[in-house]
């Protein structure tokens, strides 16, 4: 692990329908992020926020694909400061903002390292495309553009596709598909450790499994954390909560396992929504297993 950081904030909310989750970066900066990754040994650069429009100043021109064109542009800046981040030699966190500033942030490690695999925790696939899509918020497509899958417009961020391999590719926490884009899973060939899988197995063996598919091959690992993994009595501040999910415990046991395994590259941190929340609990969950990836111990 690099012991420069640079964070990132990207505010973007027009992948989804439910305002507050642009205020996510400040909230996981008021959960006091920079004193604590500081505490641990770091060198931390914030590097403030990317700039992202309102939803108010645009129209929806596809309701397939809402907010295209804005969300095309601001995961392109995303890809190159996360790029440049990391040919800087810092080990990017990026604040989220909806799941669709993957598209940018998986776009910008796959240019700084091409040979990348991807653990991608959360309860939803993430794998509808423009002609699957139930709702058109884009944010349920990032994992189908990462992939390869969808718009060339979002395909073509950082000017090449696909980002990753699907072989090299995991899912964890799954609770809550579609039913094309189920077909689309499968279809593609990525791992999927549901909720199902991680009560039968138990995390540490689903974590295990996952990071040895994710990093077989690769240069590193990325990490997409989306906080609706866990159960929403551990994360209320979320847009689409799903019962049943990760708990506290196996959330810290999965992030201190990615860190003892030395494969993380990056990390992007993704809807929090301080408008839903309770006294910023999900903030300060996000902050506490940013520490746990970042090798924070109890002893």
């Amino acid at each position: 692990m690099k012991k420069s950081i640079s964070v990132i904030g990207v505010p973007l909310d027009l992948g989804q329908e439910r305002r507050g989750v642009d205020m996510g970066p400040s909230a996981i900066r008021y959960a006091n992020l920079h004193e604590r990754i500081t505490n641990l040994g770091y060198e931390v650069a914030d590097q403030g926020n990317v700039h992202v429009p309102t939803p108010e100043s645009h129209r929806v021109a596809n309701p397939k694909l809402k907010y295209l064109p804005e969300i095309v542009k601001v995961t392109s800046e995303v890809a190159e400061l996360v790029n440049q981040e990391i040919q800087n030699g810092r080990f990017p966190i990026i604040l989220g903002g909806d799941h669709s500033i993957s598209i940018g942030s998986l776009a910008g490690v796959a240019k700084a390292i091409p040979k990348i695999g991807v653990i991608w925790f959360d309860a939803h696939g993430d794998m509808n495309t423009e002609d699957t899509t139930p709702s058109g918020n884009i944010h349920g497509m990032p994992l189908a553009v990462s992939l390869g899958l969808g718009h060339p417009d979002l395909l073509q961020v950082a000017g090449f596709h696909p980002k990753v391999k699907a072989e090299n590719v995991v899912l964890v926490g799954a609770r809550s598909i579609d039913t094309e884009e189920r077909n689309l899973i499968k279809q593609a060939g990525i791992t999927v450790f549901s909720m199902y899988e991680i009560d039968k197995m138990g995390m540490s063996a689903v974590m295990e499994e996952a990071i040895r598919i994710a990093s077989k091959g690769m240069e590193g690992v990325h990490l997409s954390l989306d906080l609706d993994a866990f159960d929403p009595r551990e994360t209320p501040g979320v847009g689409t909560p799903v019962l049943g999910g990760v708990t506290y415990r196996e959330g810290h046991l999965a992030m201190e396992m990615l860190a003892a395994a030395q494969v993380l590259t990056s990390v992007d941190i993704v809807e929090v929504n301080p408008i839903l929340d309770v006294e910023n609990r999900t903030a300060r969950v996000a902050v506490d297993m940013i520490c746990s990836l970042l090798g924070k111990t109890v002893m």
